[in-house]
């Protein structure tokens, strides 16, 4: 199943968060092979522009973790998601940076390198050792709390929400999203 912008904007919606920077990112025919954008590109500040770029590559390295085998288009699924949901969110865009900083720290600790990376394996024992697999989500809380829940949190969220994702586990209409009568009266594909 391949995820697509449509896909993270559906998500976002959901969410009820649309910001430019998500809608810009939807709108850009090619994307830089680095991932890098700048504000003139997407209309978004440059805080968000260096945050982005400090967040991108983790935060697509765990969803190819956390997501299922079958799923694809994962990095400009996550790209889309994670801009639209710092774009104008201050405290969230610091809470995303500091979460990711600490799986940085904690993966050049044990490993020598950053997480993203680090192979697929790797990054999966380094969230585990985290306890990011157990923790309660809490922004304010722990290394693992803040990971559980910037992080591992927010991607699951995205995927389940969005409807291809939804598909998945059998959530064809998932929660704010419309899809009129006729999906309530026939049952799952």
């Amino acid at each position: 199943m391949e995820l697509t912008r449509r896909d993270a904007l559906a998500a976002l919606a959901g969410g009820a968060v649309v910001g430019g920077g998500g809608a810009a990112a939807a709108g850009q025919n090619e994307r830089e092979t680095n991932g890098g954008r700048t504000g003139a590109e997407n209309g978004s500040s440059s805080a968000t522009d260096t945050a982005f770029a400090a967040v991108r590559d983790p935060l697509v390295a765990a969803a190819h973790v956390l997501y299922p085998s079958e799923v694809t288009g994962i990095e400009t699924f996550v790209e889309t998601y994670a801009l639209g949901r710092i774009e104008n969110r201050e405290e969230y865009r610091q809470g995303v940076e500091r979460a990711v900083a600490d799986l940085n720290e904690r993966a050049e600790s044990w490993h020598d390198r950053e997480y993203a990376d680090l192979d697929a394996d790797v990054q999966d024992s380094v969230l585990r050792g985290i306890g990011a697999d157990t923790a309660e989500p809490d922004s304010e809380g722990s290394t693992a709390e803040r990971v559980r829940y910037y992080v591992v949190n927010e991607l699951l969220y995205a995927l389940y929400t969005s409807p291809t994702g939804g598909e998945l586990v059998g959530i064809e209409n998932p929660q704010g999203h419309p899809g009129g009568h006729e999906s309530y009266q026939r049952g799952p594909r």
